[in-house]
C-alpha cells in the first residue's frame, strides 16, 4: 500500500507560512538543501530542477496534493509545478479550466480520494500543502516530514488547520543541519 507523506517547511512555532502566506523567513541555502536534493527531489518544482539541471526519479512520490491557496502560491513561476507528478488539487471555488490538462482540481473528498489513491499502484503520494487540507488529512497521513526552520512567525498558516484534540506521533528520527534547520521524521503513534 502507498504512502501519504506530508513533507513541509514549518516555523518552531507551527506555521508553514507566516501573516499574508509569507514563507521569505525560510532558509533556501544551506546544508539541508544537500538532503533535499539527495532525498526529496520528487518534491523540487519543475521550474528548481531545471535551474539545477536535474530530473525528478520518481522513486519516492509519483503524486503531489495540495489546496488551491499552496497551488496558487507558485503562479509567478507557473501553473504546472510538479509535472512529474500526478498533481491533485483540492478547490471547492476553482474547477479545472483554471489548470493545466495534466493537473486535476477537485472537489471530493481529500479522504476517499487518498484512500483510493492509497490502493493503487505506485510509488509515495507527498501532500504539499497546505494546513487545511492537511488538517483534513491528518489521520491519513502514514509520514510526516518537518523541515523545522529557526524562525519564529508568531502567525500564519497552522501544519495542521482546523484540527481539534490530540494525536501522538513518535518521532523517528531527527537530522540537525549546520544551517539551523532540522529535519523530524515521525510516524502516527505514541
Amino acid at each position: 500500500m502507498r504512502e501519504l507523506t506530508y513533507y513541509v517547511a514549518v516555523s518552531l512555532d507551527g506555521f508553514i507560512a507566516g501573516p499574508d502566506r509569507d514563507v521569505s523567513q525560510y532558509l533556501y541555502e544551506g546544508d539541508h538543501i544537500e538532503m533535499i536534493v539527495r532525498e526529496y527531489r520528487d518534491t523540487l518544482p519543475k521550474v528548481g530542477l531545471d535551474a539545477l539541471g536535474l530530473t525528478a526519479t520518481g522513486d519516492r512520490f509519483d503524486t503531489s496534493l495540495m489546496g488551491w491557496t499552496t497551488y496558487a502560491s507558485g503562479f509567478t513561476h507557473t501553473r504546472d509545478p510538479y509535472p512529474h507528478t500526478r498533481q491533485i488539487v483540492f478547490s471547492r471555488s476553482h474547477g479545472q479550466d483554471e489548470a493545466p490538462a495534466n493537473l486535476t482540481v477537485t472537489d471530493a473528498s481529500p479522504v476517499e480520494v487518498v484512500r483510493e489513491l492509497k490502493a493503487e499502484e505506485g510509488a509515495g503520494i507527498w501532500l504539499c500543502g497546505g494546513g487545511d487540507l492537511a488538517g483534513q488529512l491528518v489521520d491519513e497521513v502514514d509520514r510526516l516530514v518537518l523541515k523545522v526552520n529557526p524562525v519564529v512567525l508568531g502567525a500564519g498558516t497552522p501544519l495542521f488547520g482546523g484540527v481539534t484534540g490530540a494525536r501522538p506521533w513518535s518521532l523517528e528520527v531527527s537530522t540537525p543541519y549546520e544551517s539551523g534547520v532540522v529535519v523530524n521524521e515521525y510516524v502516527p503513534g505514541g
